[in-house]
């Protein structure tokens, strides 16, 4: 017998959680995404990550051509002053929110990662991003690049 006397819909849906499920906690699936801000800001983003801080590897011609992807440029963005700590200082408030969300019952949320284009800055963090919050509990990470190859 569940008393629902002093629950709002959020809480219900907690108390149902706990008494017909098998499975533990909610797994909450996390969508990382790339983007270009020249392109616009994904309306769906639950929580925004700007790295145009970081070096952008456009301006460096042998850089150019490749994308995020590519290990020579995740080299170089990931290398560089203060994008691994960008990572951490990310991922760390991120994981709080993830927690949040699952306590709240929401099994969809989405991480967006934003430099100017969209091909190498974003690309490379949204991945490091991803591999990291990838390792917490109940949360299944899918990586999108929404403007790779837009340009």
């Amino acid at each position: 017998m569940l008393d629902t006397t002093d629950l709002n819909v959020h809480g219900l849906a907690s108390a149902v959680n706990e008494l017909f499920s098998d499975d533990g906690p909610v797994t909450l699936r996390l969508n990382v995404m790339s983007f270009g801000f020249k392109y616009g800001v994904p309306a769906d983003a639950n929580y925004l990550a700007d790295v145009r801080f970081i070096p952008n590897p456009h301006w460096v011609p042998e850089l150019r051509p490749y994308t995020g992807q590519d290990q020579n440029v995740r080299d170089y963005v990931l290398t560089n002053e203060g994008a691994g700590s960008s990572s951490t200082c990310t991922s760390r408030p991120c994981s709080r929110c993830l927690r949040g969300y699952r306590r709240e019952n929401k099994h969809y949320a989405t991480l967006a990662v934003g430099c100017t284009g969209g091909k190498h800055r974003s690309v490379a963090i949204g991945e490091e991003l991803a591999r990291r919050l990838d390792q917490l509990p109940s949360v299944t990470v899918n990586v999108v690049h929404r403007d790779l190859g837009r340009e």
